[in-house]
């Protein structure tokens, strides 16, 4: 799945276009790696995300093309 796809999907960011921006902004990692909107990610892979002043990391669980609001934090787990 595409990065900025599952960044919508798991509700991590709200708006595909706000998850394309902050890839093409070179705040999105995958495993330590600027990562471009269209990178795939796979389930084991770590994103760090950087907002501002703050930062986190995640670990993928699992990759679904549509998920429930209230099973989307199922997909990652924070580090």
């Amino acid at each position: 799945m595409r990065l900025d796809k599952f960044l919508k999907v798991s509700r991590i960011i709200k708006r595909r276009m706000f998850a394309k921006d902050a890839c093409d902004s070179d705040k999105v990692l995958i495993n330590g790696k600027l990562s471009k909107p269209s990178s795939r990610v796979n389930v084991g892979d770590i994103l760090e995300i950087n907002f501002g002043n703050s930062s986190f990391k995640i670990e993928i669980l699992e990759i679904k093309e549509h998920v429930r609001k209230d099973e989307a934090d199922k997909l990652y787990k924070i580090l």
